[in-house]
């Protein structure tokens, strides 16, 4: 697993207060949250209401990307999400006065990935890109 499937992993089992998913191990657990085969997509609607769970989920990502990147340089992360009850929302991981993630959602609803190792890669890249753009622009941090 790699640093951000870590960081996932311990956000997880962090909000576990009541030791539900302690029997669960952690393949499982990710699979079970955040994977959605294309059968599983079918039984969603196209137009549905997210609820908060799922909301929950999708920040818990971010969260995770977040102290990946914390641990990797040393910098302390904000992550801000807002979601409209139809799926619309924008989240932002800010680093410094440095906004390092960017993403929108459309049908967060449907929110998901294929496979695990796809969950994997999407936060590798999105964490080499956040220590990238900080790196850019680290020189105007401290402007204005």
């Amino acid at each position: 697993m790699n640093e951000f499937g870590t960081e996932l992993i311990r956000q997880i089992r962090a909000l576990d207060q009541f030791g539900n998913w302690s029997r669960i191990s952690d393949d499982e657990l990710l699979i079970k949250k955040y994977v959605k085969t294309k059968e599983d997509l079918k039984t969603i609607p196209l137009i549905a209401d997210i609820d908060e769970m799922l909301t929950n989920d999708i920040k818990m990502i971010y969260k995770a990307l977040a102290l990946a990147f914390e641990r990797k340089t040393g910098v302390v992360c904000n992550v801000i999400m807002e979601m409209s009850h139809e799926g619309f929302g924008r989240c932002a991981v800010i680093a410094d006065r440095i906004c390092i993630v960017d993403k929108y959602f459309k049908d967060a609803h449907r929110f998901g990935f294929r496979t695990l190792e796809a969950l994997f890669e999407d936060g590798d890249k999105h964490l080499a890109n956040a220590i990238a753009v900080y790196e850019q622009y680290q020189p105007c941090k401290n402007q204005g």
